[in-house]
């Protein structure tokens, strides 16, 4: 079992910058590969950015490339989203997930699938709005 919590949403203005973080625990965060989603009202959830088990492979989407950064801690056990240079069009519920379990040797890969993660936090509201 893994339980994971989000924070630092909140309403920015347009051109702000946020910090998420995803603190983790239970069962081995090391090896699992974690993705940052978001779902807007009205809209499917997707993969805004994902990191392989061992934090060095990382996925964008094409709206975020060059202002989102994830980063994954294995040693604090969080998961952050980095955002900067926020677009009203990102205002949405942002939720952390973790997906399959790696080695030490061979890291899980992180999907783009909302339906290949097994956990998921409770999500942290966005808003970007003047």
């Amino acid at each position: 079992q893994l339980q994971l919590v989000e924070s630092g949403g909140g309403k920015v203005q347009p051109g702000g910058s946020l910090r998420l973080s995803c603190a983790a625990s239970g069962d081995a965060f090391y090896y699992r590969a974690m993705g940052w989603f978001r779902q807007a009202p009205g809209k499917e959830r997707a993969r805004v950015a994902g990191v392989n088990s061992h934090g060095r492979d990382t996925k964008y989407a094409d709206s975020v490339k060059g202002r989102f950064t994830i980063s994954k801690d294995n040693a604090k056990n969080t998961l952050y989203l980095q955002m900067s240079g926020l677009k009203p069009e990102d205002t949405a519920v942002y939720y952390c997930a973790a997906a399959g379990l790696g080695t030490d040797s061979v890291p899980a890969m992180c999907p783009r699938l909302p339906s290949l993660y097994n956990y998921w936090g409770q999500g942290t509201q966005v808003t970007v709005s003047p």
